[in-house]
């Protein structure tokens, strides 16, 4: 197999903050791997809370190179994972080659990725969009809009100014009556103050939190969860399968990100694990194109909550095929991940 990549940037249409940082644009590493004249794609992206910048990414691809261009099955090669002997030292990367590898395999075996890991088409996908932390009348503003280009689920990104906060979060439920809403704090409040928070938030009708504490302390999330009416979805605190199995049942949910977890066959995993212990899925992730948004949208039949927009927040998206727009992700392809470069036909 042939094994290469290229690097790049995907700005935003607009700054976006979240509690802990404010976000313009972000590096992006697009990999392919190609046998018999078929190309698979993937796409990782820079990360400063998982510690990847462009030389980290293509140092980390670079130490695969043997085992990707060493196989000539690539079958053999998924079939390892996420296990098998490609380096796992930063899940986002493995999670990229992860996806070209779905991509490649299920377009050598003409079938769409969700049908070779066998999960539901997703065929119409009601996913959140995002309102980062800005004024109250923006975030209104911005709540009015989605809801009427078709939004059924929007998440709000907050911080740790209790009544401001709260305010926002009223003046958005104002904008969208009839929208499923969802907090994330990204950690940054304290326990006792999660609990005031979401107490007073769940007048507004909110359906769940994110991650509300600082990640590393599960047992106060915990405790949080047991005292918060509103459910808790951990985040942070579900990175891999470790984690959701010391969770157990005492959070409402796990929010999987591929990029954290390492993959599609790791993402699986972990669902299985949540399910067995009564816990529900939300599929999560960063900011990125259609091509890195892919690979989670064919898992999105499998969730409860989907979060799927990073795309969405893009100024020009290199990459096509997942819709959301409207506020529903679809896969119209028959093969592979079902995306492609913006401009092909």
């Amino acid at each position: 197999m042939k094994f290469r990549w290229t690097a790049g940037n995907l700005r935003l249409r607009e700054p976006f903050r979240i509690s802990r940082s404010v976000m313009h644009e972000r590096g992006a590493v697009t990999l392919e791997i190609e046998h018999d004249g078929v190309v698979g794609f993937g796409e990782v992206v820079t990360s400063v809370f998982y510690d990847l910048d462009v030389a980290r990414i293509e140092a980390l691809l670079e130490s695969n190179r043997d085992v990707v261009e060493g196989t000539s099955d690539p079958e053999s090669l998924l079939g390892s994972l996420p296990d098998g002997p490609l380096s796992a030292d930063a899940p986002g990367v493995l999670a990229a080659i992860d996806a070209a590898l779905h991509d490649l395999v299920a377009k050598l075996r003409g079938v769409a990725v969700h049908e070779l890991v066998g999960a539901p088409r997703p065929e119409r996908v009601p996913t959140a969009r995002t309102i980062g932390i800005t004024s109250l009348e923006k975030s209104a503003e911005t709540a009015e809009s989605l809801a009427a280009h078709g939004f059924e689920l929007i998440k709000v990104k907050v911080g740790a100014d209790e009544q401001p906060e709260l305010e926002r979060i009223a003046a958005i439920r104002r904008a969208a009556p009839d929208a499923r809403l969802l907090l994330d704090p990204n950690g940054a409040w304290e326990p006792e103050q999660a609990v005031r928070m979401l107490e007073a938030a769940w007048e507004h009708g909110v359906e769940a939190v994110e991650q509300p504490i600082a990640a590393g302390t599960p047992h106060l999330l915990a405790e949080v969860a047991r005292r918060s009416p509103v459910p808790v979805i951990a985040d942070e605190d579900a990175a891999g399968l470790d984690d959701v199995r010391a969770l157990g049942d005492s959070v409402r949910g796990v929010n999987v990100k591929l990029a954290k977890c390492g993959g599609i066959r790791a993402a699986m995993r972990i669902v299985e694990a949540a399910r067995d212990r009564g816990v529900e899925v939300m599929f999560g992730c960063l900011v990125a194109s259609s091509l890195g948004i892919a690979p989670a949208v064919h898992l999105a039949g499998l969730a409860r909550w989907v979060d799927l927009d990073g795309h969405l927040l893009l100024a020009h998206d290199p990459w096509t095929g997942i819709g959301g727009e409207d506020g529903v992700l679809r896969v119209v392809g028959q093969a592979g991940l079902c995306v492609r470069k913006a401009g092909e036909t």
